[in-house]
């Protein structure tokens, strides 16, 4: 049964669920934290809509396992084509996508905003979507950036490196021309790399990080279901992964930052 003790469980294809993870550090020090990062299997992005439903299932069955009380794909590619988890699995659940959209919207001066995400996500239209049908007015850019996700993957993120401008820079080209004052990075891995794409896109852009905005919302879900611990404790973050621990161990502080980082351990999720 889930109670206020009960850990927040997390998941995402790879590592870059972990910028959600070191937000809800923040924001609510005082809760546990399940993490599963499905590094074997990583991207989800390019997969098609059924393995990535599969994935999504079975990520979350492990988690309810570990006695999680709410479920947080923190993950767009999950958020946009999966089902619901919360009918599959009897759990609160929250994606990244309604929490970035309703901020992006509030953002925006000339209703302008650009999308950036994996192909499932932008395939998907998903946040365009979910934008338009609240403000029809607007007008939604997308593109897809798949080689932001390899990168940040292999901790290229540096904004003065060569490599990352001209990626930035090829990626951002369409946005810039089009004038979007607001963009939505539609992935937990690219706020890694929200400094090169804020120098490229300029201080006239604001940048919405989908894993902050899901991690205020997780609190907003806790609270209203009376979920949210109100003791003195201090959180503890445990991690699986699906590949080796090391991997995790080598780019997890480049996620993390000082955030603590406690238990990896691999797991078989093709068992769940």
């Amino acid at each position: 049964m889930n109670t206020k003790q009960s850990p927040i469980g997390i998941f995402d294809s790879g590592l870059g669920g972990l910028t959600a993870v070191r937000e809800i550090q923040q924001i609510m020090p005082q809760e546990d934290i399940i993490y599963f990062g499905d590094t074997g299997r990583v991207p989800y992005g390019s997969k098609s809509r059924e393995a990535i439903s599969k994935y999504a299932l079975q990520d979350a069955r492990f988690l309810k396992k570990m006695g999680v009380k709410i479920l947080v794909a923190a993950c767009g590619t999950v958020s946009s084509v999966a089902p619901d988890l919360s009918e599959e699995l009897g759990l609160p659940y929250t994606g990244v996508v309604n929490p970035t959209c309703f901020t992006a919207a509030q953002v925006t001066k000339n209703g302008k905003i650009g999308v950036i995400g994996t192909a499932a996500t932008i395939n998907s239209h998903s946040y365009k979507r979910r934008i338009t049908e609240k403000h029809p007015a607007f007008e939604v850019y997308e593109q897809h950036c798949q080689l932001f996700v390899s990168f940040v993957e292999n901790g290229l993120v540096d904004p003065d490196d060569e490599l990352v401008q001209l990626m930035v820079r090829r990626y951002m080209a369409p946005f810039k021309e089009s004038g979007v004052d607001t963009m939505i990075l539609g992935c937990t891995h690219f706020p890694l790399l929200a400094d090169a794409i804020q120098r490229e896109m300029g201080d006239g852009v604001t940048l919405i990080d989908s894993g902050k905005e899901t991690a205020i919302y997780t609190k907003k879900i806790l609270r209203e279901a009376d979920l949210l611990r109100d003791d003195d404790h201090k959180g503890e973050s445990n991690y699986y992964v699906s590949d080796t621990p090391a991997d995790f161990e080598k780019f997890a502080e480049l996620f993390l930052k000082n955030s603590p980082h406690n238990h990896v351990e691999h797991i078989n999720i093709e068992e769940y």
